[in-house]
C-alpha cells in the first residue's frame, strides 16, 4: 500500500514539474517572440505563438486532470498569460500597424480596463489577481483566435477581434467587481454569479 502511494506522489511530482514548465515556457517565450516579430522572422514568429497559446490552452486542464493547482501555479499562469498577450500586441503594433492605428479605441478601452483591474488589485491585494474565472477563460480562448488569425491572414480578422474585446472587456469589468466584492486575495475564482450565490 506504501509502495503504491510513493508510486502515486512520484506521478504527481512529475506531472507537477511538466506543467509548470509548460507555463514556465510561455513566460519564457515571450521576449524571444518579440524579438523574432522585430526581426520580421514571421514563419518563426507565427508558429511558435501559435505554440504559446496551445500551452495557454493545455496547462489549466492538465493541472486539474493530475490534481496539481496551486497558488503558485495560478500566479504563475497569469503572469505567462498577461506576457503572451502583452507580446502579441506589441508584435501586432510591429507588423500591422495599420490595423492598430485603425481600431485604437476599442484597443484602448480594454487597455483602460486592464489598467483599472490592476489597479484595484494592487490597491486591495498588493499583488495582481488571478481568479481563472469562466469569463477569463472564454476571453483568453477569443484573444487566441484572434492573433493567430490576424498573424495568419486569415478570415474572419474583424469579427474575431471585436469578439475578443466585448469578451475581454466583460471580464476585466467581472474581476474589477470580484475585486470589490472579496475581502481577501483569492485564486481560480469561477465568476461572480458563484461568489454571490454562495454568499446569498
Amino acid at each position: 500500500m506504501e509502495q503504491k502511494s510513493d508510486v502515486i506522489e512520484v506521478k504527481k511530482s512529475i506531472a507537477y514539474y511538466a506543467i509548470h514548465g509548460i507555463t514556465l515556457y510561455r513566460l519564457i517565450s515571450a521576449p524571444v517572440l518579440l524579438l523574432l516579430a522585430s526581426q520580421n522572422l514571421l514563419v518563426w514568429f507565427r508558429w511558435l505563438m501559435a505554440l504559446s497559446f496551445f500551452t495557454d490552452a493545455i496547462d489549466g486542464p492538465l493541472s486539474r486532470k493530475y490534481n496539481v493547482t496551486s497558488v503558485f501555479g495560478a500566479r504563475l499562469d497569469s503572469v505567462a498569460d498577461d506576457a503572451t498577450v502583452f507580446m502579441s500586441m506589441v508584435a501586432l503594433w510591429i507588423i500591422n500597424p495599420e490595423f492598430v492605428l485603425t481600431h485604437w479605441i476599442p484597443l484602448a478601452i480594454v487597455f483602460s480596463l486592464f489598467g483599472l483591474q490592476t489597479l484595484v488589485a494592487w490597491v486591495a491585494y498588493k499583488r495582481v489577481t488571478s481568479f481563472h474565472t469562466n469569463m477569463a477563460k472564454m476571453a483568453a480562448v477569443a484573444q487566441a483566435i484572434f492573433f493567430i488569425l490576424i498573424f495568419f491572414r486569415i478570415e474572419p480578422i474583424e469579427f474575431s477581434f471585436y469578439t475578443a474585446v466585448i469578451l475581454t472587456s466583460v471580464q476585466l469589468v467581472e474581476e474589477i467587481i470580484l475585486v470589490l466584492v472579496l475581502p481577501q486575495w483569492k485564486a481560480n475564482v469561477k465568476g461572480l454569479y458563484w461568489v454571490l450565490s454562495n454568499r446569498a
